[in-house]
């Protein structure tokens, strides 16, 4: 390793970050910081992004964009992890922090100016305002160009790892806790075979399934962006666009019961719900083809009115959106290192992690491995115990025939031994237990906010 990073060292001596979100920007502050030039690149405010409206670095859409605050919640978690750590975007939030309730609120233009002053006025790092549309091969980079990468650059980077591998939309599902599933009132059952299977099946009678189609097609759905033309496609149609072909098109879609037999009545339900198990834990389950354009609030009155999702709390919700991203699985290391090209990483929501905080997670990683590439030193990986560690992880680990974008929540984590009497005392001893992780993996490896 000693000498790939020798190596890498005397072919250029700064390293390349391409693009100044969130993760951009945390990625270049984290290098710089430890003594190594970056070359930032940021094409705005020459060419905007249709999210964009300023050339500022780190620019959020909305004030609440980090969301929580408590430590009870995998999010706020996250963010404590990222404060210990240093993180430039931390330091931001806190300054620009605005009264906001359990939300971390912060005022966007002063947390943006920030980041950018903080960014524009360091020695280590020049600011390059253009935009990059190859990847440099010859030097260590760093992609961390959003959901919205532009066309060129993307076309680069899919020439790197193989288009297949390069996605443009999500179309997720909701994911649901499986200690919120009722599973007095569901089954388990593969289709079509006998015994126990993998699938989670919740069965509808007549009555059930005509209400629950009823209120899908009622329910309010989030508006789509100007540049988010709804180009979906057959196999992944959002499922309220599927129920308004006809009130039994579902039934002869994702919500078919064919070959299944509810053992509770020895027969076959009029419909059926599947939920496929999302982790090896088995602590997240994925609403199979539930993928939707409704907002959040009304995917929890509709699909709680499936039998066993009654309480159902959702890790994720259903989306449909524009986003690139790759199936981290099969292209990514658990460094985020390119497996093709180790010198390259990718850092942000191209990843494959879903949310701003999360994206800063995954551009500090990226940026601390840059840097022990550069000095010829091992690469790290967080505790699986920890925010980032569970990210990761699931990034390295989720099945690559289903990956999709994901935010941080607690079924991402290993399940702790210690028996709670409620999960705020679960969620926080889980919390506890990560921050000493965390802490522990700091000192073992020397690394100082």
């Amino acid at each position: 390793m000693a000498m790939v990073g020798l190596y890498y060292k005397t072919m250029r001596e700064k390293i390349v970050v391409i693009g100044a979100g969130l993760a951009g920007s945390e990625c270049a502050y984290q290098i710089a910081k430890r003594g190594i030039k970056v070359w930032l690149y940021e094409m705005r405010p020459s060419k905007l992004t249709p999210a964009h409206k300023t050339g500022l670095f780190a620019e959020l859409v909305c004030s609440n964009s980090l969301r929580s605050k408590e430590l009870t919640k995998a999010v706020g978690l996250l963010k404590e992890e990222l404060r210990r750590l240093g993180a430039l975007i931390m330091e931001s939030a806190e300054i620009s922090q605005i009264p906001g309730g359990k939300a971390w609120v912060v005022d966007r233009n002063l947390f943006a100016s920030h980041v950018t002053k903080r960014i524009s006025e360091h020695p280590n790092i020049e600011v390059i305002r253009e935009e990059v549309k190859r990847i440099p091969r010859d030097s260590i980079v760093i992609v961390a160009t959003g959901p919205l990468t532009s066309e060129a650059l993307a076309e680069d980077l899919a020439s790197l790892i193989e288009i297949p591998f390069l996605h443009f939309y999500d179309a997720l599902a909701p994911i649901v806790y499986a200690e919120s599933i009722n599973w007095e009132r569901v089954f388990v059952a593969d289709r079509g075979l006998e015994g126990e299977g993998v699938y989670v099946n919740c069965p509808l009678n007549k009555e059930e399934y005509e209400r629950f189609v009823e209120e899908l097609l009622k329910a309010e759905k989030v508006p789509l962006r100007p540049f988010e033309e709804p180009k979906y496609f057959e196999g992944c149609l959002p499922i309220e666009v599927m129920a308004e072909r006809g009130k039994d098109t579902l039934r002869y879609g994702p919500m078919k019961p064919v070959g299944l037999i509810d053992p509770r009545t020895g027969k076959e339900p009029y419909a059926v719900v599947q939920l496929r198990p999302e982790n090896a834990q088995k602590t997240l389950y994925n609403m199979v083809g539930f993928q939707t354009k409704l907002k959040y609030s009304e995917q929890e009155r509709v699909f709680r009115l499936i039998p066993g999702l009654e309480n159902a709390e959702f890790a994720r919700y259903g989306a449909v959106h524009r986003n690139t991203f790759v199936n981290a699985p099969l292209v990514l290391t658990p460094h985020l290192q390119l497996k093709k090209y180790p010198n390259i990483f990718l850092a942000g929501q191209i990843t494959g992690v879903e949310g701003y905080v999360e994206s800063t997670a995954m551009g500090f990683l990226a940026g601390l491995n840059a840097v022990r590439l550069y000095k010829g030193e091992s690469l790290l990986r967080p505790p699986s115990e920890t925010a980032i560690g569970a990210l990761v992880n699931y990034l390295h680990t989720a099945d690559p025939k289903y990956f999709q974008p994901m935010n941080v929540n607690w079924g991402l984590f290993p399940p702790i031994d210690e028996k709670k009497s409620s999960k705020r005392d679960k969620y926080h001893a889980m919390a506890e237990r990560a921050l000493r992780a965390l802490e522990h993996w700091m000192r073992e490896f020397a690394i100082y906010c």
